[in-house]
């Protein structure tokens, strides 16, 4: 049986309401800020991933960084199945990339660039270590689309956005377009 809707299970904090949160939209200074360490997995950071869970899926989107949500904490959650199967949700407090190999190019987007899609190089493998909501060590394997997921969602946590994995020509381009979708109007949640 599951949970009623708003409502999820975590460790130490059972049944948290959880609440959609407003996506930043670039070009917000918060995304390209660094985020600083978590130190104490508590009932805040637990209200927090909550509320990126439900965001992030009804965006929906298959990651989002807490950076996106305008909290500069080194939190990330990733699902490729979009809130389809509870058992893909994988949430990473302070992650770091143990390593990666390969290439890969393929389309990418982000939930902070809304209706912007590009061709991005990224590593095909990775290894990421991270700490769980119980604050135990994991460590979390990804190949293909989880590889550039995690690797994406922690560029936000570091303040590199896709648009900056792109040949300078290609990133001045969509900056162009993205400001004149912006004094245009038709930018959400963005003022010019």
């Amino acid at each position: 049986m599951g949970l009623p809707q708003g409502l999820a299970v975590f460790p130490k904090a059972p049944k948290l309401l959880m609440a959609l949160r407003p996506i930043v939209k670039y070009p917000e200074p918060v995304l390209n800020t660094r985020a600083r360490e978590v130190s104490s997995i508590d009932s805040e950071v637990h209200r927090l991933v909550a509320d990126m869970i439900e965001t992030m899926h009804a965006a929906p989107g298959v990651g989002l960084a807490a950076n996106q949500v305008g909290v500069l904490l080194r939190i990330a959650v990733v699902d490729l199945s979009v809130g389809k199967d509870p058992s893909a949700l994988v949430v990473l407090i302070n992650p770091r990339v143990l390593s990666s190999d390969g290439q890969q190019v393929d389309e990418e987007g982000c939930l902070s660039i809304p209706g912007i899609t590009e061709m991005v190089p990224r590593p095909l493998r990775t290894e990421v270590e991270a700490l769980n909501l119980k604050g135990r060590p994991i460590r979390i394997r990804g190949e293909g689309l989880m590889a550039r997921a995690l690797l994406h969602e922690i560029d936000h946590l570091d303040g590199v956005l896709f648009l900056d994995r792109l040949s300078p020509l290609k990133r001045r381009l969509l900056r162009k377009k993205i400001q004149k979708l912006i004094r245009d109007g038709d930018w959400a949640g963005v003022s010019a």
